[in-house]
């Protein structure tokens, strides 16, 4: 698919990686409809995007939410005039050990249930509700396109993020599993699963854990969202790319 042809829903789109999705297309001429929670900066990034070949249009989202994931597709092929992709990025974090023990005084704590159905809801689930109603819409008008799910290097595994590393491990073997569900409607399925890149998830990172982590990445460097960006695009334009995951992550992996 060519950028310029591309109406697309990117999730999440208010900050880090998602708004460099959605900026990315909409200069490429691209039409998009932005969906997150935080709706200031979901205006700011509308704002940003005038001039651009493209357009950004730009609307609360919360992906949990099954009600408006639905309207939010209805909107966005309106919006757009058709709807033939979807960057499925949105996500959050709330790490900890399942267990944990304090080395002064014994106690021991387990990771809430909260704590792992708030990553469930959103960054599996919801994600999950994205691709079944994009894709119903786009069975519905008997349009081709392409889906790009944001997984992680978590997918293998990694210490303290249990319900992040389950959700991402999903959304990269449903990539395959779409990807065959769909090809006879002509839509292909791809996933990019970036490392550790400078975004405001990041950003808390404790600073000593983040020296650590920067020494054992090969490359020596964390990555830009310009890094994965370029992953996404080769997903978008090559046509001949369905039912894989491409690791970006400097060579560090888990």
């Amino acid at each position: 698919m060519r950028l310029e042809d591309g109406k697309f829903i990117v999730t999440g789109a208010a900050q880090g990686l998602g708004r460099h999705y959605a900026l990315r297309l909409a200069e490429a001429g691209a039409q998009v409809a932005a969906g997150d929670v935080k709706e200031a900066e979901l205006a700011a990034l509308a704002e940003e995007s005038k001039g651009f070949k493209g357009k950004i249009h730009a609307r609360k989202l919360n992906v949990a939410d099954e009600g408006e994931v639905g309207s939010f597709v209805t909107w966005a092929h309106e919006s757009m005039g058709g709807l033939n992709g979807l960057i499925n990025n949105a996500g959050i974090l709330r790490d900890g050990l399942l267990v944990k023990k304090d080395r002064t005084t014994g106690a021991i704590t387990k990771l809430s249930r909260e704590q792992w159905q708030l990553v469930i809801d959103v960054n599996l689930t919801g994600a999950t509700l994205m691709v079944r109603d994009v894709v119903a819409k786009m069975v519905e008008t008997s349009t081709r396109g392409v889906i790009v799910n944001i997984s992680s290097i978590a997918r293998h595994g990694n210490r303290g993020q249990s319900n992040y590393s389950a959700a991402k491990a999903a959304m990269a073997v449903n990539t395959k599993t779409w990807s065959l569900e769909f090809a006879p409607f002509g839509i292909r399925v791809g996933a990019v699963a970036p490392g550790m890149v400078e975004t405001p998830m990041t950003a808390g990172m404790n600073q000593k854990a983040r020296d650590a982590l920067v020494g054992m990445i090969p490359v020596g460097r964390t990555g830009e969202p310009e890094d994965i960006w370029l992953a996404v695009k080769f997903v978008i334009e090559c046509e001949y790319f369905s039912g894989r995951c491409i690791d970006v992550d400097g060579g560090l992996g888990m």
